[in-house]
């Protein structure tokens, strides 16, 4: 009897890579008249987050990983560029090649101060900024949305629509994380950040933020429908003091709403909190203070140290405080490249914990046909 050869299973990383030397030589031979400049897109964060936490409301964790998009951008006209490409993130000290990789397609359309993207969300930073507590997917403030997201779930795909202009500057976004099935419900986050500057003799604005996380779906029905939302306003004001480089104190007066079944209303809870951070740079240094007191907090993907409940659920007392102080810089830029460390000092009720993180950032465009 002949013995049947099972083929061999083909990688995922060999499909990555096949994928993405498509991209590059379809963007690469693309005919002249089809678009005016093609070029290929690189965006690499490699990341070392290290939490040393030892307290009842979040664990410690250590993320070392490389997470990098590599795509053809294609510019439609003036104003549109059509992206597509690969994302990976890989964790280092892990045998797989990438834990996660995703294809990434997305049409930017800009009009004056206004930029829509369909399909992959742009999640970068903003230009210049530096801190550990400003460093999440969309910048919110951690309550919300804990800044590890960019790291642990750093490609997103949706809709976005950012504003800068004079008189306002604004992020929305829809998150699709995960699709309806016979196995599990859906999942998607909404966001909301903003600013809407005021004409005072120094710097001062007007501030929002609102992140909503979602479950639900209606095909199936293989759990609870569930909702958390939280937001509110905010005072941003960037005071002139003459021996620091830039200075800058805001606070946040947040609601929150948290669902885990629409169909036990009583499950459901209401809380607030106050959100205060001060921070100030000198060359090239930034330090940040914040405050925080929270009343019956519970958001889902929001910084567990911020929370009012125990893992297990149990409510650890109506009102709880944290702090934390923090020290960033970027110890090497270039044209295209950054170095940044930062560390940290947490107050989490009566615990003491400390933090510390190092990134590397690159980004490059290479023009491979314009005119």
């Amino acid at each position: 009897m002949t013995a049947v050869r099972t083929p061999p299973r083909r990688r995922p990383c060999n499909s990555a890579w096949l994928a993405c030397a498509i991209f590059a030589y379809a963007g690469a031979c693309a005919p002249a008249a089809a678009q005016e400049r093609v070029s290929f897109h690189t965006d690499v964060t490699i990341y070392g987050d290290n939490t040393e936490f030892h307290n009842r409301f979040r664990d410690g964790e250590t993320l070392l990983g490389t997470a990098g998009t590599f795509a053809v951008d294609i510019a439609v006209g003036d104003r549109a560029v059509f992206r597509g490409g690969l994302f990976l993130n890989h964790r280092i000290g892990s045998a797989r090649f990438a834990e996660q990789w995703r294809p990434v397609f997305s049409l930017t359309v800009d009009s004056g101060p206004s930029r829509f993207i369909f399909g992959t969300l742009d999640t970068g930073p903003d230009e210049g900024v530096v801190g550990p507590d400003l460093g999440g997917p969309h910048g919110l403030i951690p309550p919300l949305q804990v800044e590890t997201l960019a790291y642990t779930r750093p490609h997103e795909g949706g809709l976005q629509w950012q504003l800068d202009a004079s008189r306002i500057e604004q992020d929305a976004w829809i998150n699709w994380q995960r699709l309806n099935t016979a196995e599990h419900r859906e999942r998607f986050d909404a966001g909301l950040r903003g600013r809407l500057p005021l004409g005072t003799p120094f710097p001062m604005a007007v501030g929002y933020q609102l992140h909503h996380v979602h479950e639900g779906g209606q095909l199936f029905d293989p759990g609870p429908v569930a909702d958390s939302f939280a937001g509110g306003p905010g005072l941003v004001v960037e005071p002139p003091i003459g021996f620091f480089d830039a200075s800058s104190v805001e606070a946040y007066l947040m609601w929150s709403k948290h669902v885990p079944d629409r169909a036990d209303p009583e499950a459901g809870s209401h809380g607030h909190g106050l959100f205060v951070r001060a921070a100030a740079e000198k060359h090239g240094w930034r330090g940040h203070f914040i405050f925080w007191s929270g009343c019956l907090w519970l958001k889902d993907e929001g910084d567990l140290n911020y929370g009012s409940r125990f893992p297990d659920g149990s409510v650890f007392r109506p009102t709880r405080h944290y702090g934390e102080v923090g020290l960033a810089r970027v110890f090497y830029e270039a044209e295209g490249v950054s170095l940044e460390g930062s560390a940290r000092a947490h107050r989490i009720e009566r615990d003491y914990n400390y933090s510390f993180r190092v990134l590397a950032r690159v980004h490059f465009d290479f023009p491979l046909r314009g005119r």
